[in-house]
């Protein structure tokens, strides 16, 4: 727990835990509750196990996770939803929730209707609510279908409509669970402007999504829960890198690191990678930080950068040539591996990157002792910056997708440039102003 004052708190969750009981017959839970079953016939299923974390004001929280670690539970927890099993809950703030589609509607009445009814349970007289009802018919965007009964709506409409009237009543913690991913592209644009616009106003957005880069983009902190555990939490990018590692079951509980046993200076120092013989790598910093993990079936050996001219560097002029190298060495027979590099920026958002399954190169069973080189030669178009290299082996086994070596963040890359565009690419356009004559 953090050493905030209290008065800056939003939320608090302390040693929160939630226990459903799962029945095997619909008539067992009946005879509990009637008091007339003196046997458990129930098996207990923890959503969530003594999990502790703080939400300041003004902050903006993701909670990632995969299906069934408990984030949902913890935002009806939060919203009052669910009752925990034991641990409290404190939250200091008017809360607007966007939890399930379409939850706290009625299916019969209209859109206009449904407002009233929202707004009226959140607490707001009938004239506060005129007065917002404009900006929640804009946000919301949806024609002539708000005077309609919402049962005629489309899971798009559904969402603007619950959406619009959650940020329009002036909330001071908003919280959304994974709501976005319903609507168009151009709603969550609007959507994602209206969070900076809280972000400004110094209010508390608390989201889960499953998509990294708004993670990554908006959130000053993420939390990562796995099986109804608290795993980690930290900066977005930290809690994504070992999300990876959950995800290809390369976690290990209570450690915060990968399953696989040794690291660049590990085991894998043997065979060409002695101090006697000169190391790619060797040209580059190392990074402190490096986060490696995989089962090592083939191994990351050696790895550099290089510009148009062939010599070792992690600097290069935004539009010339640079290419990624790395050198793989089977441990055991691989099946068609796959090689790969992404580059990321600070915040750990992915901005480009490829293998060689997209670049439609096979690669051959590799056996024992095998070495391959591999080398992605690209021109170099990012906006001036600060860029993180990563690379990857991976691959399919008895028909499972499994990671073999990945090694995150490994070089630092600086990209130099004399004119910079909007966005993170540059498009490379060509300007030509005619003037009347």
């Amino acid at each position: 727990m953090s050493d905030r004052p209290e008065k800056e708190l939003a939320i608090r969750v302390t040693d929160i835990t939630k226990i459903y009981r799962l029945y095997n017959r619909q008539r067992d839970r009946l005879w509990e509750s009637l008091g007339l079953d003196f046997k458990k016939n129930y098996k207990e299923k923890h959503a969530l196990s003594h999990v502790n974390f703080e939400v300041g004001k003004g902050e903006t929280v993701g909670i990632i996770g995969t299906n069934g670690s408990g984030k949902s539970t913890m935002l009806k927890l939060i919203t009052g939803v669910l009752t925990p099993t034991s641990g409290e809950i404190s939250v200091d703030g008017r809360i607007s929730a966007l939890l399930e589609l379409g939850a706290g509607f009625n299916m019969e009445y209209t859109g206009i209707e449904n407002v009233y009814l929202n707004g009226t349970m959140i607490g707001f007289t009938k004239e506060e609510i005129d007065q917002r009802l404009q900006a929640i018919i804009d946000f919301a965007d949806i024609g002539d279908y708000i005077n309609q009964p919402v049962k005629s709506y489309s899971s798009g409409m559904f969402v603007r409509l619950a959406f619009a009237v959650a940020i329009t009543i002036d909330p001071e913690i908003l919280i959304v669970d994974e709501a976005l991913s319903v609507g168009d592209v151009f709603f969550q644009s609007k959507c994602y402007r209206k969070f900076e616009d809280f972000k400004r106003e110094g209010k508390t957005i608390l989201f889960v999504s499953h998509d990294l880069s708004a993670i990554s983009r908006y959130c000053d902190r993420a939390i990562l829960l796995n099986q109804g555990d608290k795993i980690f939490e930290g900066s977005p990018k930290e809690a994504i890198d070992i999300y990876k590692k959950v995800l290809v079951d390369q976690f290990r509980k209570g450690t915060g690191t990968s399953d696989a046993a040794g690291g660049p200076s590990g085991e894998g120092a043997e065979k060409g990678e002695s101090s006697s013989e000169p190391m790619w790598k060797d040209a580059f910093p190392a990074n402190p930080s490096l986060v490696e993990y995989g089962e090592k079936n083939a191994e990351i050996v050696d790895y550099g950068l290089y510009d148009e001219n062939g010599l070792p560097t992690s600097n290069f002029l935004k539009g010339s040539k640079f290419t990624v190298k790395m050198k793989i060495r089977a441990r055991e027979t691989v099946l068609e591996p796959i090689f790969a590099f992404t580059i990321k920026n600070l915040k750990g958002i992915e901005i480009c990157g490829t293998n060689t399954t997209m670049e439609k190169i096979p690669v051959a069973t590799m056996r024992e002792g095998d070495e391959h080189v591999v080398t992605f030669t690209q021109k170099i178009d990012l906006q001036g910056g600060e860029y993180l290299l990563s690379l990857g082996c991976t691959g399919y086994q008895d028909g499972m997708f499994r990671v073999f070596h990945r090694l995150y963040d490994v070089i630092s890359l600086t990209v130099v440039s004399s004119r910079d565009t909007v966005g993170f690419y540059d498009m490379n356009s060509e300007c030509v102003l005619d003037p009347e004559e």
